[in-house]
Formats: structure tokens, sequence, C-alpha cells
């Protein structure tokens, strides 16, 4: 069946924007969405990567390289070919030797050859890797995948091997919170976070209805009838790629970006350091050309509401405390 197109996604303006951001600038560090079931999280993930334009890729190689010679596989010499933007599932039931990559034990046993057999985070190079109720991952896997998701660089060293790659991804995690959080000091080292729910309006919830059976009594037809809106969100995506590296961020917005975390309590320089990558591929997306304090504004909740300490004193959400910091602070 063909994807649900990315434009036709209706009540959940916020998740699409993280997404867009994390498409702008993957060095944010993922997105994380908590939310309500059936309310097209991984939907609008599939859609944003099927939405993107193919990648060069040498022919056969395991690895996801743009050129031959970039990785321990052999791929040398071969040439390159279209691929899709890579988009894997990791499944709550995998290993770590699935997720990393491991000795290729039937190799081993008939040529006595120590072959590294490349894992999940290989195949997500250059693309998203989507773990669905993250929150139910082992802990020690999402040490792992955060630990590769920022260096970009997935190292192996086990069982006689010595194995290093690169694996660059879009890290997106999705969860229900009524099954459990993701602890604190994990949750932090998420870029983006994003609170989707069920929605209220009966006009909205009839036209979510309407666009789903459109799509499916023919999919071809319903991806047709969106594709210039794709198409514009396409472009977007492209134009903000080529103008992030010159998007400049005045120390005015800098300095509202420390205000806002010193008010809000956040732990360490990683609510700032996002906040202000955020505020600029929001910029890139835009069409500014430098970061205005509107954009920082704009992003504040995505960077900063999962990196909140409880306040015991203070009931009101995360949401609530971001929105009213910037209205005392910043308005």
């Amino acid at each position: 069946m063909s994807r649900f197109p990315f434009s036709a996604i209706v009540g959940q303006d916020e998740m699409k924007l993280a997404l867009l951001i994390a498409a702008v600038d993957p060095a944010i560090g993922g997105v994380m969405v908590f939310g309500d079931r059936g309310t097209g999280k991984s939907t609008a993930a599939r859609a944003l990567a099927a939405l993107l334009p193919p990648i060069m890729v040498v022919e056969g190689c395991r690895f996801g390289c743009e050129t031959p010679g970039q990785c321990p596989g052999p791929c040398t010499g071969g040439k390159t070919v279209r691929q899709a933007v890579p988009f894997v599932d990791l499944p709550l039931g995998a290993t770590e030797d699935r997720l990393l990559g491991a000795l290729d034990l039937e190799r081993a046993l008939r040529t006595g050859e120590r072959v590294y057999e490349p894992g999940l985070l290989a195949r997500a190079h250059r693309g998203f890797l989507y773990i669905d109720e993250i929150n139910l991952l082992e802990d020690h896997l999402v040490d792992l995948l955060l630990d590769v998701a920022a260096s970009g660089q997935n190292v192996v060293e086990r069982e006689g091997l010595s194995v290093r790659h690169a694996a660059r991804f879009v890290l997106i995690g999705s969860g229900n919170p009524e099954e459990g959080e993701l602890r604190p000091q994990l949750l932090d080292r998420f870029g983006l976070s994003v609170e989707v729910r069920t929605p209220r309006a009966i006009d909205t919830r009839v036209e979510i209805m309407r666009r789903c059976a459109a799509h499916d009594a023919d999919a071809a037809a319903f991806a047709a009838q969106w594709a210039q809106e794709d198409d514009k969100v396409l472009q977007q995506i492209a134009r903000g790629q080529r103008r992030l590296a010159r998007i400049t961020v005045p120390d005015a917005v800098m300095t509202d970006a420390a205000l806002l975390c010193s008010e809000l309590g956040v732990d360490g320089l990683r609510g700032e350091l996002t906040l202000m990558r955020a505020s600029r591929a929001l910029a890139a997306l835009k069409g500014a050309k430098l970061v205005r304090r509107e954009h920082l504004v704009a992003v504040a909740p995505l960077a900063l509401r999962h990196r909140l300490r409880r306040d015991v004193l203070d009931e009101s959400g995360s949401s609530a405390r971001i929105e009213r910091a910037l209205a005392e602070h910043l308005s």
C-alpha cells in the first residue's frame, strides 16, 4: 500500500514541525513523541522518510556508503545507485547483537573467517531509526542508541572483532506515558520532545476519517492528490538544509535562550544548545537569514519540556511552565 502523504496528516502540527526541524538538522539529536495510541506518530515519521529524495549508495554495500571505501565492508570499486532513504524499525525484542552487529557465526564455522555482520544501526545510516514504545525498551539498549546517535559512529569491540563504521541517523522514539516513562537522564538526551493528544475538535476528527477513507479506497489517487503539497514540503526541507550553515544566531537570542533555561531550572547546557540549534533550523525552514526571538519562542516547548525537573510546589505541566516563563521574560 502507498504511504500516507506527510502533508495530508491532520491536527498534529507540533509533531510535524519537530520532524521537519530534525530533517533539516539531524545533529539536533532526534525526536521523542509521547502521546495517545492511534494519533499518527509512526505514520508521520514514515511519511517524512518516504517524502525525502533518494540517496546515492554504493551498490551492494550493507553500510550505506555514499562513495566506495568509506566502510569496513567489501564495497570498494562498486558503482553508485539511487536508494530510498532508509527507515528502520527497532523491535522491542531486539538484542544488542541485532542492534550493533556481531560476528557472522555461520561463516566463521563454515570457513573459519571472522567477518562482521552489520546490524540495524548500519541499515539506518543516512536515514531514520524508529522505535515504537521506546519506554518499554531495555535501558542499556537506549543508552547504546543515544551514544551512537550523538557520535555518528558505531564501534564494535567484541568476539575478536574491531569494527568502526558510520551510523548517522535521525532517532525517533514514540511511546504512551501510561505504559511507563523514560528515565530523565535518557529523555534529556533526545533533542526534541512532542506531546501528542487525540484531537478534540469534531471537525478535525471528521476530516481525519475522511482522508483515511480516501486513502484506503485508492491510495495511489490520494497520494497524487497531495503530491504537490508534499513537493512543497520537500523543497522547504532542501532549502532549509542549504541555508542552515549560513544562519547566524545573534547574541541577544543566545541571551534569551540562557535566560529562559535559567528561569526554568534546566540542568546542564544541553537545553540551551538544543534550543539554539532548533531555532536555527526553524529559521532556515522559514527562509530567514538570522534567528529571531519568534523562532526561539516557537521551538522552546519542543526543546525544553522534557528537561524540566518536577516541581512538587507546581502542579502545572512542563508545557504550561514554559509558556508562563516565555510570557514573563520574553514577551
